[in-house]
């Protein structure tokens, strides 16, 4: 199994979590984002994901991208440690937390939007801080409300053992605190990232444990 990311990329970070969850061995693949314009566009790796993102799973003859659908093919190809809970009532709930992150909040902050940002539409530094901390701060904001009133939530945010959903939180507030993001205003999150960051298979995959973390 080899995994193509970047040590920063949060989706990467998900399919990380996942993988080390699931006790899955996989060959680091790192794929420089920013390095000679960004290793992404090169030829050879274009040939394997003409989408031209991270993460990258192969498995065998199996190429998946998109990190969402790589830990679902994970849960379905490898499903003693599950990531998604039995019911299917339960199972929606925690695509919904992971779809809100990975699909509303992530997006606003990656890194190809962000360079549109200062590039073609000239903001500034500042601006693009600005855009950033705010799209964050709404998602958090949404985020903790729901958690914090979840009737399903546990120590992680469904019950009491690690979902697709904390592989999803725990590398958007990394992100948040890197721009600059207080996160002390959201205990309910504060509180599962503490509980998952108590866990290896988090510490193992966090961006400055990585090969080609700078």
């Amino acid at each position: 199994m080899k995994l193509y990311n970047y040590f920063r990329s949060t989706s990467s970070y998900r399919v990380r979590i996942a993988c080390n969850l699931k006790g899955l061995p996989y060959e680091y693949m790192p794929v420089h984002l920013n390095r000679n314009g960004g290793e992404q566009f090169a030829a050879d790796f274009s040939s394997l994901n003409p989408q031209q993102l991270v993460p990258l799973l192969i498995d065998g003859t199996s190429l998946i991208s998109q990190s969402l659908a790589i830990i679902e093919y994970l849960e379905e190809c490898y499903p003693d440690v599950a990531l998604l809970p039995a019911a299917s009532i339960d199972r929606v709930r925690v695509r919904q937390l992971s779809q809100y992150i990975a699909c509303e909040m992530h997006p606003l902050n990656n890194l190809r939007v962000l360079k549109y940002l200062t590039g073609p539409l000239q903001l500034s530094i500042e601006q693009k801080q600005a855009w950033t901390v705010h799209w964050l701060r709404t998602g958090l904001e949404a985020l903790e409300r729901e958690l914090d009133g979840s009737a399903t939530r546990g120590k992680f945010c469904f019950g009491s053992t690690p979902t697709m959903a904390d592989c999803c939180l725990v590398p958007q507030l990394y992100s948040a605190r890197r721009f600059g993001v207080d996160v002390d205003a959201y205990p309910a999150l504060r509180a599962i990232d503490a509980e998952c960051q108590r866990l290896d298979a988090f510490q193992a995959a966090h961006p400055d444990r990585q090969p080609d973390a700078e």
